[in-house]
Protein backbone atom coordinates (compact mmCIF):
# COMPACT_ATOMS: atom_id res chain seq x y z
CA UNK A 1 0.00 0.00 0.00
CA UNK A 2 1.51 3.31 -1.30
CA UNK A 3 1.82 5.88 1.56
CA UNK A 4 0.05 9.19 0.65
CA UNK A 5 2.33 12.28 0.50
CA UNK A 6 1.88 16.18 0.32
CA UNK A 7 3.29 19.36 0.02
CA UNK A 8 2.29 23.08 0.42
CA UNK A 9 4.34 24.68 -2.01
CA UNK A 10 4.81 22.88 -4.91
CA UNK A 11 5.64 19.03 -6.02
CA UNK A 12 7.10 16.75 -8.91
CA UNK A 13 6.07 13.48 -9.48
CA UNK A 14 8.21 11.16 -12.42
CA UNK A 15 9.04 7.78 -13.46
CA UNK A 16 12.59 8.38 -11.94
CA UNK A 17 13.63 9.87 -8.40
CA UNK A 18 16.69 11.66 -10.22
CA UNK A 19 14.53 13.36 -12.49
CA UNK A 20 12.18 14.09 -10.29
CA UNK A 21 14.85 16.15 -7.96
CA UNK A 22 15.98 17.81 -10.61
CA UNK A 23 12.21 19.70 -11.21
CA UNK A 24 12.16 20.25 -7.41
CA UNK A 25 15.20 22.29 -7.91
CA UNK A 26 13.81 24.78 -9.82
CA UNK A 27 11.11 24.95 -8.06
CA UNK A 28 13.92 25.90 -5.11
CA UNK A 29 15.41 28.31 -7.25
CA UNK A 30 12.47 30.44 -7.75
CA UNK A 31 11.09 28.92 -11.32
CA UNK A 32 7.66 27.92 -12.18
CA UNK A 33 5.90 24.52 -12.94
CA UNK A 34 7.07 24.54 -16.61
CA UNK A 35 10.54 25.51 -15.56
CA UNK A 36 9.96 22.08 -13.39
CA UNK A 37 8.53 20.37 -15.88
CA UNK A 38 11.48 21.28 -18.60
CA UNK A 39 14.25 20.30 -16.46
CA UNK A 40 12.88 16.87 -15.17
CA UNK A 41 12.03 15.95 -18.87
CA UNK A 42 15.62 16.62 -19.69
CA UNK A 43 16.75 14.27 -16.76
CA UNK A 44 14.41 11.73 -18.36
CA UNK A 45 16.47 11.67 -21.29
CA UNK A 46 18.97 10.48 -19.50
CA UNK A 47 18.16 8.26 -16.33
CA UNK A 48 15.50 6.19 -19.10
CA UNK A 49 16.64 6.30 -22.59
CA UNK A 50 14.58 3.50 -23.29
CA UNK A 51 11.50 5.28 -22.28
CA UNK A 52 12.15 8.46 -24.06
CA UNK A 53 15.11 11.26 -24.62
CA UNK A 54 15.81 13.74 -27.51
CA UNK A 55 15.34 11.33 -30.37
CA UNK A 56 11.41 11.22 -29.62
CA UNK A 57 7.87 13.45 -29.17
CA UNK A 58 6.31 15.38 -26.89
CA UNK A 59 2.67 16.08 -25.45
CA UNK A 60 1.85 18.31 -22.22
CA UNK A 61 -1.32 20.41 -20.78
CA UNK A 62 -0.47 23.87 -18.88
CA UNK A 63 -3.58 24.35 -16.48
CA UNK A 64 -4.63 26.67 -13.34
CA UNK A 65 -2.64 29.59 -12.03
CA UNK A 66 -5.15 31.91 -13.23
CA UNK A 67 -4.82 31.34 -17.10
CA UNK A 68 -6.52 29.34 -19.80
CA UNK A 69 -5.68 25.42 -20.06
CA UNK A 70 -2.77 25.34 -23.06
CA UNK A 71 -1.46 22.16 -25.12
CA UNK A 72 1.60 21.34 -26.83
CA UNK A 73 1.36 18.92 -29.63
CA UNK A 74 5.67 18.55 -30.11
CA UNK A 75 5.12 15.27 -32.27
CA UNK A 76 7.17 15.60 -35.47
CA UNK A 77 6.27 15.09 -39.13
CA UNK A 78 7.65 12.89 -41.80
CA UNK A 79 10.61 13.80 -43.73
CA UNK A 80 9.94 15.13 -47.41
CA UNK A 81 11.63 11.76 -48.86
CA UNK A 82 8.65 9.92 -47.29
CA UNK A 83 7.28 7.44 -50.36
CA UNK A 84 4.32 5.48 -49.49
CA UNK A 85 4.51 4.10 -53.00
CA UNK A 86 7.60 2.35 -52.44
CA UNK A 87 6.63 1.16 -49.49
CA UNK A 88 3.53 -0.70 -51.21
CA UNK A 89 5.59 -1.71 -53.52
CA UNK A 90 8.36 -3.39 -51.17
CA UNK A 91 4.96 -5.60 -49.96
CA UNK A 92 4.33 -3.44 -47.15
CA UNK A 93 1.39 -3.31 -45.51
CA UNK A 94 1.94 -1.43 -42.35
CA UNK A 95 4.68 0.87 -41.59
CA UNK A 96 7.71 -1.08 -40.36
CA UNK A 97 8.60 -1.08 -36.38
CA UNK A 98 12.04 -1.42 -35.78
CA UNK A 99 15.35 -0.46 -37.76
CA UNK A 100 13.63 1.24 -40.32
CA UNK A 101 13.65 4.74 -40.91
CA UNK A 102 10.94 5.48 -42.33
CA UNK A 103 9.16 4.64 -38.68
CA UNK A 104 10.75 7.53 -37.89
CA UNK A 105 9.36 11.45 -38.15
CA UNK A 106 11.72 14.21 -37.05
CA UNK A 107 12.06 14.28 -33.31
CA UNK A 108 9.81 16.79 -31.64
CA UNK A 109 10.91 16.87 -28.02
CA UNK A 110 13.87 19.37 -28.05
CA UNK A 111 11.28 21.68 -30.05
CA UNK A 112 8.63 21.28 -27.35
CA UNK A 113 11.28 21.86 -24.59
CA UNK A 114 12.23 24.90 -26.59
CA UNK A 115 8.35 25.94 -27.24
CA UNK A 116 7.74 25.82 -23.52
CA UNK A 117 10.53 27.67 -21.80
CA UNK A 118 9.42 30.90 -24.55
CA UNK A 119 6.01 30.77 -23.59
CA UNK A 120 6.07 30.00 -20.04
CA UNK A 121 9.51 29.48 -18.83
CA UNK A 122 11.36 32.13 -16.69
CA UNK A 123 14.46 30.93 -15.66
CA UNK A 124 17.69 30.76 -18.27
CA UNK A 125 17.23 27.32 -20.30
CA UNK A 126 20.40 26.57 -19.59
CA UNK A 127 19.96 26.33 -16.09
CA UNK A 128 16.88 23.92 -16.37
CA UNK A 129 18.76 21.50 -18.52
CA UNK A 130 22.07 21.61 -16.39
CA UNK A 131 21.10 18.78 -14.14
CA UNK A 132 20.26 16.80 -16.75
CA UNK A 133 23.69 17.71 -18.29
CA UNK A 134 25.60 16.84 -15.17
CA UNK A 135 23.61 13.36 -15.15
CA UNK A 136 24.48 12.04 -18.11
CA UNK A 137 28.23 13.96 -17.89
CA UNK A 138 29.25 12.40 -14.50
CA UNK A 139 26.98 9.11 -14.74
CA UNK A 140 23.62 8.15 -13.65
CA UNK A 141 22.51 5.25 -11.84
CA UNK A 142 21.14 2.11 -13.96
CA UNK A 143 17.06 1.66 -12.93
CA UNK A 144 15.67 -1.59 -12.98
CA UNK A 145 13.65 -0.98 -16.23
CA UNK A 146 16.56 0.56 -17.54
CA UNK A 147 18.76 -3.00 -16.87
CA UNK A 148 15.74 -4.98 -18.33
CA UNK A 149 15.50 -3.31 -20.70
CA UNK A 150 18.84 -3.06 -22.30
CA UNK A 151 19.18 -6.85 -22.74
CA UNK A 152 16.70 -6.52 -25.47
CA UNK A 153 19.39 -4.58 -27.62
CA UNK A 154 22.07 -5.84 -29.42
CA UNK A 155 25.53 -5.83 -28.40
CA UNK A 156 26.18 -2.99 -31.57
CA UNK A 157 23.01 -1.40 -30.37
CA UNK A 158 24.60 -1.50 -27.09
CA UNK A 159 28.08 -0.18 -28.06
CA UNK A 160 26.86 2.82 -29.91
CA UNK A 161 24.48 3.63 -26.90
CA UNK A 162 26.06 2.71 -24.43
CA UNK A 163 29.88 2.31 -25.11
CA UNK A 164 29.71 -1.30 -23.94
CA UNK A 165 28.11 -4.66 -25.63
CA UNK A 166 26.81 -5.87 -22.45
CA UNK A 167 23.54 -5.42 -21.15
CA UNK A 168 23.64 -2.82 -18.77
CA UNK A 169 23.31 -3.51 -14.81
CA UNK A 170 21.21 -2.23 -12.24
CA UNK A 171 22.62 -0.10 -10.01
CA UNK A 172 25.95 0.67 -12.46
CA UNK A 173 27.01 4.11 -13.26
CA UNK A 174 25.98 4.96 -16.61
CA UNK A 175 27.62 8.06 -19.04
CA UNK A 176 26.06 9.45 -21.20
CA UNK A 177 28.75 11.91 -22.61
CA UNK A 178 26.79 12.56 -26.41
CA UNK A 179 23.54 13.42 -24.77
CA UNK A 180 25.33 15.95 -22.29
CA UNK A 181 26.74 17.38 -25.49
CA UNK A 182 23.25 17.36 -26.84
CA UNK A 183 21.63 19.20 -24.09
CA UNK A 184 24.92 21.82 -23.81
CA UNK A 185 24.03 22.69 -27.58
CA UNK A 186 20.58 23.25 -26.87
CA UNK A 187 21.33 25.49 -23.62
CA UNK A 188 23.38 27.83 -25.90
CA UNK A 189 21.94 27.97 -28.99
CA UNK A 190 17.78 26.93 -28.58
CA UNK A 191 16.58 24.40 -30.82
CA UNK A 192 19.19 25.12 -33.36
CA UNK A 193 21.62 23.35 -31.75
CA UNK A 194 19.84 19.88 -32.09
CA UNK A 195 18.21 20.49 -35.07
CA UNK A 196 21.39 22.54 -36.97
CA UNK A 197 24.05 21.19 -35.02
CA UNK A 198 26.25 17.92 -34.83
CA UNK A 199 23.43 15.94 -33.91
CA UNK A 200 21.14 17.01 -36.66
CA UNK A 201 23.66 16.15 -39.06
CA UNK A 202 23.75 12.85 -37.80
CA UNK A 203 19.74 12.79 -37.82
CA UNK A 204 20.19 13.41 -41.54
CA UNK A 205 22.82 10.91 -42.18
CA UNK A 206 21.04 8.32 -40.83
CA UNK A 207 18.16 9.43 -42.30
CA UNK A 208 20.04 8.18 -45.79
CA UNK A 209 16.96 10.78 -47.48
CA UNK A 210 14.30 10.54 -45.68
CA UNK A 211 14.78 14.00 -43.96
CA UNK A 212 16.13 17.52 -45.45
CA UNK A 213 17.63 20.14 -43.95
CA UNK A 214 14.57 22.27 -44.24
CA UNK A 215 12.71 19.48 -42.38
CA UNK A 216 14.67 19.83 -39.17
CA UNK A 217 14.62 23.72 -39.38
CA UNK A 218 11.14 23.44 -39.82
CA UNK A 219 9.28 23.61 -36.19
CA UNK A 220 7.47 20.79 -34.60
CA UNK A 221 5.93 22.14 -31.49
CA UNK A 222 2.81 23.92 -32.17
CA UNK A 223 -0.03 25.05 -29.45
CA UNK A 224 -2.64 24.33 -30.18
CA UNK A 225 -6.58 24.32 -28.54
CA UNK A 226 -6.77 22.01 -25.73
CA UNK A 227 -10.00 19.53 -25.97
CA UNK A 228 -12.64 19.85 -22.91
CA UNK A 229 -15.43 17.87 -21.58
CA UNK A 230 -17.15 17.97 -18.54
CA UNK A 231 -17.39 14.58 -15.99
CA UNK A 232 -17.61 13.71 -12.93
CA UNK A 233 -18.57 17.51 -11.40
CA UNK A 234 -15.13 18.45 -12.88
CA UNK A 235 -13.82 19.51 -16.18
CA UNK A 236 -11.23 16.99 -18.19
CA UNK A 237 -8.71 18.07 -20.59
CA UNK A 238 -6.81 16.61 -23.17
CA UNK A 239 -4.64 17.43 -25.98
CA UNK A 240 -7.14 16.76 -29.40
CA UNK A 241 -5.21 14.57 -32.15
CA UNK A 242 -3.14 13.69 -33.86
CA UNK A 243 -3.01 12.34 -29.94
CA UNK A 244 -5.20 9.91 -28.82
CA UNK A 245 -6.62 12.20 -25.57
CA UNK A 246 -10.11 12.32 -26.66
CA UNK A 247 -10.48 8.48 -25.20
CA UNK A 248 -9.77 9.56 -22.01
CA UNK A 249 -12.18 12.03 -22.45
CA UNK A 250 -14.73 9.91 -23.40
CA UNK A 251 -13.99 6.93 -21.32
CA UNK A 252 -14.63 9.24 -18.23
CA UNK A 253 -17.93 11.10 -20.11
CA UNK A 254 -19.24 7.07 -20.76
CA UNK A 255 -18.12 5.48 -17.37
CA UNK A 256 -20.50 8.54 -15.56
CA UNK A 257 -23.82 7.02 -17.28
CA UNK A 258 -23.48 3.27 -17.20
CA UNK A 259 -24.29 2.86 -13.49
CA UNK A 260 -20.80 1.53 -12.36
CA UNK A 261 -21.04 -0.28 -8.62
CA UNK A 262 -19.68 1.69 -5.64
CA UNK A 263 -17.31 -1.05 -4.94
CA UNK A 264 -14.39 -1.35 -7.48
CA UNK A 265 -13.86 -5.14 -6.52
CA UNK A 266 -17.56 -5.56 -7.63
CA UNK A 267 -17.31 -8.38 -10.54
CA UNK A 268 -19.42 -5.81 -12.35
CA UNK A 269 -16.79 -3.17 -12.11
CA UNK A 270 -14.39 -3.83 -14.37
CA UNK A 271 -16.56 -5.39 -17.13
CA UNK A 272 -18.62 -1.91 -17.47
CA UNK A 273 -15.04 -0.08 -17.27
CA UNK A 274 -13.96 -2.78 -19.96
CA UNK A 275 -16.96 -2.24 -22.02
CA UNK A 276 -16.54 1.67 -21.73
CA UNK A 277 -13.23 1.48 -23.43
CA UNK A 278 -14.34 -0.47 -26.03
CA UNK A 279 -17.11 1.22 -27.09
CA UNK A 280 -15.13 4.39 -27.06
CA UNK A 281 -12.16 3.45 -28.89
CA UNK A 282 -13.05 0.58 -31.17
CA UNK A 283 -13.05 3.14 -34.33
CA UNK A 284 -9.83 4.60 -33.25
CA UNK A 285 -7.81 3.48 -36.57
CA UNK A 286 -10.16 4.86 -38.56
CA UNK A 287 -11.07 8.70 -36.75
CA UNK A 288 -7.32 9.13 -35.75
CA UNK A 289 -5.40 11.37 -37.50
CA UNK A 290 -4.22 15.10 -37.49
CA UNK A 291 -7.28 16.70 -39.10
CA UNK A 292 -9.70 14.96 -37.09
CA UNK A 293 -12.22 16.95 -35.86
CA UNK A 294 -11.40 16.34 -31.46
CA UNK A 295 -14.64 18.54 -30.52
CA UNK A 296 -16.61 16.21 -32.62
CA UNK A 297 -15.03 12.76 -31.72
CA UNK A 298 -16.56 13.86 -27.78
CA UNK A 299 -19.79 15.33 -28.94
CA UNK A 300 -22.64 13.96 -26.90
CA UNK A 301 -24.53 12.91 -29.78
CA UNK A 302 -21.65 10.77 -30.24
CA UNK A 303 -20.89 9.07 -27.16
CA UNK A 304 -24.65 8.97 -25.80
CA UNK A 305 -25.24 5.49 -28.21
CA UNK A 306 -21.88 4.35 -26.90
CA UNK A 307 -22.91 4.43 -23.43
CA UNK A 308 -26.07 3.41 -24.53
CA UNK A 309 -24.79 -0.02 -25.97
CA UNK A 310 -22.34 -0.71 -22.71
CA UNK A 311 -24.53 -3.93 -21.92
CA UNK A 312 -24.33 -7.07 -19.47
CA UNK A 313 -22.28 -9.20 -22.12
CA UNK A 314 -19.21 -8.81 -24.07
CA UNK A 315 -20.00 -6.75 -27.33
CA UNK A 316 -19.05 -9.02 -30.47
CA UNK A 317 -18.95 -6.72 -33.69
CA UNK A 318 -18.88 -3.09 -32.51
CA UNK A 319 -18.60 -1.82 -35.70
CA UNK A 320 -21.89 -2.67 -37.14
CA UNK A 321 -23.34 -0.87 -34.54
CA UNK A 322 -21.99 2.80 -36.14
CA UNK A 323 -20.52 1.60 -39.35
CA UNK A 324 -17.02 1.73 -40.75
CA UNK A 325 -15.27 2.41 -38.37
CA UNK A 326 8.34 3.17 -24.23
CA UNK A 327 7.06 6.38 -22.95
CA UNK A 328 7.14 8.27 -19.86
CA UNK A 329 5.30 10.59 -18.40
CA UNK A 330 5.78 13.30 -15.50
CA UNK A 331 3.80 16.45 -13.86
CA UNK A 332 4.88 19.89 -11.80
CA UNK A 333 2.70 21.68 -9.78
CA UNK A 334 3.68 25.32 -8.42
CA UNK A 335 2.47 27.37 -5.99
CA UNK A 336 0.74 29.67 -7.82
CA UNK A 337 -1.09 26.04 -8.59
CA UNK A 338 0.14 26.37 -12.49
CA UNK A 339 0.17 22.16 -13.62
CA UNK A 340 2.30 20.79 -16.16
CA UNK A 341 1.26 17.48 -17.69
CA UNK A 342 3.80 16.19 -19.87
CA UNK A 343 4.55 13.16 -21.81
CA UNK A 344 7.57 11.64 -24.01
CA UNK A 345 8.21 8.94 -26.03
CA UNK A 346 10.38 6.77 -28.45
CA UNK A 347 7.50 4.75 -28.49
CA UNK A 348 8.18 1.16 -28.25
CA UNK A 349 11.04 0.47 -25.88
CA UNK A 350 14.55 2.50 -27.38
CA UNK A 351 12.44 3.20 -30.47
CA UNK A 352 13.35 1.94 -34.05
CA UNK A 353 16.29 1.04 -32.47
CA UNK A 354 18.22 3.49 -34.77
CA UNK A 355 20.72 5.35 -32.90
CA UNK A 356 22.46 9.22 -33.77
CA UNK A 357 26.02 7.30 -33.10
CA UNK A 358 28.07 10.59 -32.12
CA UNK A 359 25.58 11.07 -29.38
CA UNK A 360 23.70 7.70 -28.45
CA UNK A 361 20.54 9.15 -28.78
CA UNK A 362 17.75 6.96 -29.66
CA UNK A 363 15.30 7.82 -32.74
CA UNK A 364 11.39 7.07 -31.77
CA UNK A 365 9.66 4.66 -33.68
CA UNK A 366 6.18 7.18 -33.76
CA UNK A 367 5.81 6.88 -37.65
CA UNK A 368 4.17 3.42 -37.16
CA UNK A 369 1.01 4.85 -36.38
CA UNK A 370 0.58 6.30 -40.43
CA UNK A 371 -1.13 3.86 -42.33
CA UNK A 372 -0.34 2.15 -45.92
CA UNK A 373 -4.28 2.17 -46.74
CA UNK A 374 -4.31 4.41 -50.44
CA UNK A 375 -6.04 7.57 -49.64
CA UNK A 376 -6.42 7.12 -45.96
CA UNK A 377 -6.83 10.00 -43.61
CA UNK A 378 -3.53 9.08 -41.81
CA UNK A 379 -1.63 7.96 -44.58
CA UNK A 380 2.19 8.09 -44.55
CA UNK A 381 3.25 10.82 -46.48
CA UNK A 382 5.69 14.16 -46.22
CA UNK A 383 5.10 16.45 -43.77
CA UNK A 384 2.21 14.52 -41.91
CA UNK A 385 1.83 13.67 -37.86
CA UNK A 386 1.27 9.70 -37.61
CA UNK A 387 -1.45 9.20 -35.09
CA UNK A 388 -0.07 9.47 -31.16
CA UNK A 389 -0.83 7.06 -28.27
CA UNK A 390 0.38 9.92 -25.78
CA UNK A 391 -2.09 11.09 -23.77
CA UNK A 392 -1.36 13.91 -20.39
CA UNK A 393 -5.10 14.86 -19.42
CA UNK A 394 -5.30 17.89 -16.76
CA UNK A 395 -8.40 18.37 -14.27
CA UNK A 396 -10.25 21.93 -13.54
CA UNK A 397 -12.92 22.51 -11.13
CA UNK A 398 -16.14 24.31 -11.97
CA UNK A 399 -14.44 27.48 -11.27
CA UNK A 400 -11.39 26.80 -13.51
CA UNK A 401 -8.98 25.82 -10.67
CA UNK A 402 -6.59 23.25 -11.04
CA UNK A 403 -7.92 19.91 -9.23
CA UNK A 404 -5.43 17.27 -11.09
CA UNK A 405 -2.45 16.76 -13.68
CA UNK A 406 -2.45 13.14 -14.59
CA UNK A 407 -1.11 10.62 -17.19
CA UNK A 408 1.04 7.32 -17.70
CA UNK A 409 2.93 5.57 -20.38
CA UNK A 410 1.21 2.40 -21.87
CA UNK A 411 0.88 2.31 -25.67
CA UNK A 412 -2.58 1.86 -26.82
CA UNK A 413 -3.80 1.19 -22.86
CA UNK A 414 -2.83 5.05 -21.75
CA UNK A 415 -7.17 6.02 -22.01
CA UNK A 416 -7.69 2.37 -20.16
CA UNK A 417 -5.51 3.19 -17.32
CA UNK A 418 -6.40 6.87 -17.23
CA UNK A 419 -10.08 6.11 -17.33
CA UNK A 420 -9.46 3.60 -14.21
CA UNK A 421 -7.99 6.41 -12.48
CA UNK A 422 -9.71 9.32 -12.78
CA UNK A 423 -12.88 7.03 -11.71
CA UNK A 424 -11.27 5.90 -8.62
CA UNK A 425 -9.85 9.73 -7.90
CA UNK A 426 -13.09 11.60 -9.18
CA UNK A 427 -16.10 9.55 -8.24
CA UNK A 428 -14.68 7.31 -5.43
CA UNK A 429 -12.54 10.18 -4.03
CA UNK A 430 -9.55 7.84 -3.97
CA UNK A 431 -6.57 9.83 -2.91
CA UNK A 432 -4.19 10.14 -6.20
CA UNK A 433 -1.71 7.21 -4.27
CA UNK A 434 -4.37 4.82 -3.35
CA UNK A 435 -5.66 5.26 -7.08
CA UNK A 436 -2.02 4.60 -8.32
CA UNK A 437 -1.73 1.38 -6.70
CA UNK A 438 -4.88 0.08 -7.15
CA UNK A 439 -4.89 -3.21 -9.46
CA UNK A 440 -5.52 -2.76 -13.21
CA UNK A 441 -6.75 -4.26 -16.56
CA UNK A 442 -5.38 -3.78 -19.99
CA UNK A 443 -6.99 -4.66 -23.39
CA UNK A 444 -4.55 -6.55 -24.78
CA UNK A 445 -4.03 -9.65 -27.79
CA UNK A 446 -1.33 -12.47 -27.93
CA UNK A 447 0.91 -11.65 -28.95
CA UNK A 448 1.00 -7.63 -29.67
CA UNK A 449 3.00 -4.62 -29.90
CA UNK A 450 1.27 -2.70 -27.61
CA UNK A 451 0.00 -0.69 -30.45
CA UNK A 452 -2.06 -2.63 -32.36
CA UNK A 453 -5.11 -3.07 -29.99
CA UNK A 454 -7.53 -1.47 -32.06
CA UNK A 455 -6.33 -3.32 -35.73
CA UNK A 456 -8.23 -6.09 -36.28
CA UNK A 457 -12.08 -7.45 -36.27
CA UNK A 458 -12.19 -9.88 -33.46
CA UNK A 459 -12.42 -8.50 -29.87
CA UNK A 460 -9.15 -7.87 -27.72
CA UNK A 461 -8.52 -10.14 -24.30
CA UNK A 462 -8.24 -8.55 -21.29
CA UNK A 463 -5.40 -8.51 -19.25
CA UNK A 464 -5.56 -8.06 -15.54
CA UNK A 465 -3.09 -7.78 -13.06
CA UNK A 466 -1.92 -10.45 -10.57
CA UNK A 467 -3.42 -8.69 -7.50
CA UNK A 468 -7.02 -8.15 -8.74
CA UNK A 469 -10.05 -8.85 -7.14
CA UNK A 470 -10.59 -12.77 -8.49
CA UNK A 471 -14.40 -11.05 -9.21
CA UNK A 472 -13.00 -9.18 -11.89
CA UNK A 473 -11.23 -12.47 -13.98
CA UNK A 474 -14.62 -14.52 -12.92
CA UNK A 475 -17.11 -11.52 -14.08
CA UNK A 476 -15.27 -11.12 -16.91
CA UNK A 477 -15.47 -14.39 -18.45
CA UNK A 478 -18.87 -15.23 -17.38
CA UNK A 479 -19.19 -12.21 -19.82
CA UNK A 480 -17.80 -13.50 -22.86
CA UNK A 481 -14.02 -12.47 -22.33
CA UNK A 482 -10.88 -14.20 -22.86
CA UNK A 483 -9.01 -13.10 -19.65
CA UNK A 484 -5.25 -13.78 -18.92
CA UNK A 485 -4.00 -12.70 -15.72
CA UNK A 486 -0.30 -11.67 -15.49
CA UNK A 487 2.52 -12.30 -12.97
CA UNK A 488 4.29 -9.85 -11.20
CA UNK A 489 6.29 -7.06 -12.70
CA UNK A 490 4.38 -7.12 -15.85
CA UNK A 491 5.08 -3.36 -17.38
CA UNK A 492 1.95 -3.13 -19.81
CA UNK A 493 -0.19 -1.71 -17.21
CA UNK A 494 1.52 0.93 -17.18
CA UNK A 495 3.42 3.63 -15.15
CA UNK A 496 1.08 6.58 -14.13
CA UNK A 497 2.05 10.01 -12.13
CA UNK A 498 -0.41 12.43 -10.68
CA UNK A 499 -0.83 15.45 -8.42
CA UNK A 500 -3.78 16.48 -7.18
CA UNK A 501 -4.70 19.99 -5.42
CA UNK A 502 -6.96 19.15 -1.97
CA UNK A 503 -9.78 20.96 -0.88
CA UNK A 504 -7.81 22.86 1.24
CA UNK A 505 -5.28 24.09 -1.20
CA UNK A 506 -2.20 21.03 -0.49
CA UNK A 507 -0.77 18.95 -3.27
CA UNK A 508 -0.92 15.36 -3.16
CA UNK A 509 0.15 13.07 -5.53
CA UNK A 510 2.16 10.10 -6.36
CA UNK A 511 4.83 7.86 -8.60
CA UNK A 512 3.56 4.40 -9.81
CA UNK A 513 5.40 1.70 -7.83
CA UNK A 514 5.26 -0.02 -10.95
CA UNK A 515 8.42 1.98 -12.51
CA UNK A 516 10.50 1.00 -9.43
CA UNK A 517 12.19 4.21 -9.73
CA UNK A 518 9.91 6.75 -9.76
CA UNK A 519 9.34 9.56 -6.89
CA UNK A 520 6.90 12.26 -5.68
CA UNK A 521 8.98 14.82 -4.41
CA UNK A 522 7.02 18.21 -3.04
CA UNK A 523 8.54 21.54 -1.02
Amino acid sequence: MMITRYAPDGAVAAANHLAAAAGIRMLHHGGNAVDAAIATAAAMAVTSPHMCGLGGDLFALIAGGDREPAALNASGRAGSGADPERLRAEGAHELPFLHDIRSVTVPGCVDGLVALHERFGTLPLADLLAPAQRLAEAGCPVSPTLAAASAGLGPRERTLAFGTPEALVQGHRLVMRGVSEALQAVAARGRAGFYEGPAGEELLAVGAGEFTGDDLRARHADWVQPLQLPAFGRCLWAVPPNSQGYLALAGAWIAEQVGLPEDPEDERWAFLLVETARQAAFDRPTVLHEHADGPGLIAASRLQPRAAAVAEQASRGLADIYGDGGTTYLCAVDGERMGVSLIMSNAADFGSRLILPGHGIFLHNRGMGFSLQPGHPAEYGPGRRPPHTLTPLAVTDPAGALDTVLGTMGADAQPQVLLQLLVRMLALGQEPGEAIAAPRWVLSREPTTDFDIWRFDEPPLVRIEHNAPRAWSRGLRARGFEVIESPPGDQTFGHAQAIRVTSDGMLTGAADPRAGDGAFVGR
